[in-house]
């Protein structure tokens, strides 16, 4: 059998028809940058916006009129590696209209190159005290360094002080983070401002990033990759794809040529030592990867990149950094900084490096073995080759994952990670998707018809009898924080097993297992606000899938779920569908997804993890039973009988098992 590798496309983003220039303001802001400075006067600010958008400006730009405006002292950058401390290095901003530059003494930048090493953290640590003594305002460190400094002399150092940190996801609410402790203390203390940044508001675990108390203090601004990607002049498309090849044909290695393709700039992240995809050392694998582009020459001496020369006989430069030597890896990371060196690499071969913060513009193709179910590093892999280049109108991210064995223990562990990667595809194709906004049907016809707010940029759609939210808290979640609840509710565990199901009705999913999510996300909230919020989330979700199913095709090459004109799309749904509540909750958006992911496996394997799948189902419990309890009552009233557990209609069904399990519970307490 020769070994295939079927690439399918999980979510396709084109943006031909929203493109639009990306002008900067009178004062130099650019959209997203304006956005997060309307909000400078915020104490606690949280900023969620993509790679390569304009963060680290938008954080000098604040930070400038914290100094000069509202009585801060001092501005602490912190950056989870040195690598990116130079995201926040001296920038001219005077010459573009604002009133003052961003400038950091060469002394304050603890991330200069070598900082990592050599004299230690201490001696890093004992500079930031000095600085915080000193006349100085601006200073840039690791997060490392700023948690050493607040062990050793607590929070109050940090008074009247603006603590930016970047990579916010980082942070954790668990009581062993000593981020979080961190920012815990200064938030109670009240005397700092905390101006957090992210790309990706998630975490690889289950852990909050922060109390339910400590995120609502803060002021949220969001900028979607929808937005970012859509100002750009020359990327167009973003795919993100999945291939599976058989193991049974060797390793990955076999794979690979089957989806590298040599004229792309492309990085390739080698699988996680643990992964079962990996063929043997680390270093064996750059080897044989380098073989496969072609014969090696000498190491250039310069930059330590390795000049190949490919079968078609042109040179190809690649970057190694998986090469252990701390003396190699830190030349070839200042040469990677190099813009004239950049534009010459064609290859990156990676392992934990090259993700977040990492800046390669020219980079179209990223290769990542083995799953990872993990979304913050997903994004964050993606957001690599998602940078504005001159002759770079797609980007692509590509999965190469191994088939397992059709033995039934591997292929329940392969159901696992399938359905691990649907969710994380389910929860990018919403962090790409533009922003939608809901409002409950209105008689005036102008209104909810897919129209696009020109001062939000948000779609507008009517939905027929949703809820309008009540508390203040449920409308700052509503407006701000949706796409990382969307995220949660794609990556709950629960939640992905009762999608799975095929006989788990959408209506099902949505009034116990979402709900559910939201409920331990947000216990605060009342019922009414908590069915606001659960609603939006499924409205949200549905729209992808409505995307997904319009963009569907046979075509081999052009197997793909996700939109190409999502304004399009939603005007034609709405033309066709009276949208209301109840349409959108009988949508199941991850049935689509996994029948997608599913091409790329052969017959005979798909129906093991067909099989696998359906076997996983959430057996009745008794929150289950009783939240269903008002929708056994309505069926009953609305059909003059009880619903049937015998019943073929799987709403029903499951409705007559919550009935029967509740009718033996009570049997069960008459007889104790």
């Amino acid at each position: 059998m020769s070994n295939r590798s079927s690439e399918i496309t999980a979510v396709r983003i084109d943006l031909d028809e929203t493109r639009k220039p990306l002008e900067s303001d009178p004062m130099g802001m650019r959209p997203m940058q304006r956005r997060v400075f309307d909000k400078r006067e915020a104490q606690y600010l949280l900023i969620k916006s993509p790679p390569a958008s304009g963060k680290s400006r938008a954080l000098m730009f604040l930070g400038l009129d914290k100094l000069e405006n509202q009585g801060c002292k001092k501005v602490i950058v912190a950056v989870p590696e040195v690598s990116i401390g130079s995201s926040f290095a001296d920038t001219d901003l005077a010459s573009h209209g604002f009133f003052a530059n961003w400038e950091v003494k060469p002394e304050w930048d603890l991330c200069s190159p070598g900082a990592d090493h050599g004299a230690g953290a201490r001696s890093k640590v004992k500079k930031l005290l000095a600085f915080l003594e000193s006349d100085d305002v601006a200073l840039v460190c690791t997060h490392a360094t700023l948690r050493f400094a607040f062990q050793e002399a607590g929070e109050e150092v940090l008074d009247d002080c603006v603590l930016a940190i970047d990579e916010f996801h980082h942070s954790s609410s668990s009581e062993e983070s000593k981020l979080g402790e961190l920012l815990r203390c200064v938030i109670q203390r009240d005397k700092a401002h905390v101006i957090a940044m992210t790309g990706s508001y998630f975490r690889g675990d289950d852990m909050a990033i922060m109390s339910v108390e400590d995120e609502a203090r803060f002021t949220h601004v969001s900028y979607t990759y929808w937005e970012q990607m859509a100002a750009y002049k020359h990327l167009k498309t973003l795919k993100i794809n999945y291939s599976f090849y058989s193991a049974l044909d060797g390793s990955y290695l076999q794979a690979l040529p089957k989806v590298f393709d040599l004229s792309k700039k492309t990085i390739i992240h080698i699988p996680h030592r643990m992964s079962p995809e990996t063929a043997g050392s680390k270093h064996d694998e750059v080897d044989a990867i380098i073989d496969i582009i072609g014969d090696m020459q000498d190491v250039e001496e310069e930059t330590n990149f390795y000049p190949v020369v490919a079968k078609d006989g042109r040179t190809l430069i690649v970057a190694n950094l998986v090469e252990d030597d701390l003396e190699f890896r830190n030349k070839l990371q200042e040469s990677l900084r190099d813009k004239k060196q950049q534009e010459r690499v064609d290859v990156i071969i990676a392992l934990g490096m090259a993700k977040e913060g990492f800046d390669w513009p020219p980079a179209e193709h990223s290769i990542t073995v083995g799953y990872r179910g993990s979304l913050t590093e997903i994004i964050q892999i993606i957001g690599r080759v998602t940078r504005d280049h001159e002759g770079k109108p797609t980007a692509t991210f590509t999965n190469l994952i191994a088939e397992p064995r059709a033995d039934d223990e591997l292929v329940v562990n392969a159901v696992n990670q399938m359905l691990k990667a649907i969710s994380v595809s389910l929860a990018m194709e919403q962090a790409l998707a533009p922003k939608f906004k809901f409002v409950p049907k209105s008689s005036d016809d102008s209104v909810g018809k897919g129209e696009q707010d020109s001062n939000t940029g948000e779609i507008v759609i009517g939905v027929k009898d949703l809820k309008e939210p009540k508390s203040e808290r449920a409308k700052q979640i509503i407006e701000q924080e949706m796409d990382e609840l969307v995220a949660a509710v794609c990556q709950n565990s629960d939640v992905i097993k009762a999608m799975a199901n095929e006989d788990m009705p959408g209506e099902l999913v949505q009034d116990v297992y979402v709900r559910r999510v939201i409920e331990e996300k947000y216990p605060n909230e009342s019922e009414e606000d908590v069915e606001a919020i659960r609603q939006r989330v499924a409205a949200t979700m549905a729209m992808a899938s409505v995307g997904n199913n319009e963009n569907a095709s046979d075509d081999e090459d052009e197997q793909q779920a996700g939109s190409r004109s999502f304004v399009g799309l939603v005007r034609k749904f709405i033309n066709i569908n009276d949208l209301s509540v109840d349409l959108i909750d009988s949508v199941n958006p991850f049935g689509h997804a996994y029948e997608v992911l599913s091409k790329g496996l052969t017959s005979e394997l798909l129906q093991k993890v067909h099989g696998v799948a359906s076997t996983q189902k959430i057996k009745m419990t008794e929150e289950e039973a009783l939240a269903l309890w008002p929708r056994i009552q309505e069926f009953a009233r609305d059909n003059g009988r009880p619903p049937s557990f015998e019943s073929d209609i799987a709403l029903e069904r499951r409705l007559g098992e919550a009935l029967e399990w509740l009718k033996n519970k009570k049997r069960e307490q008459m007889r104790a």
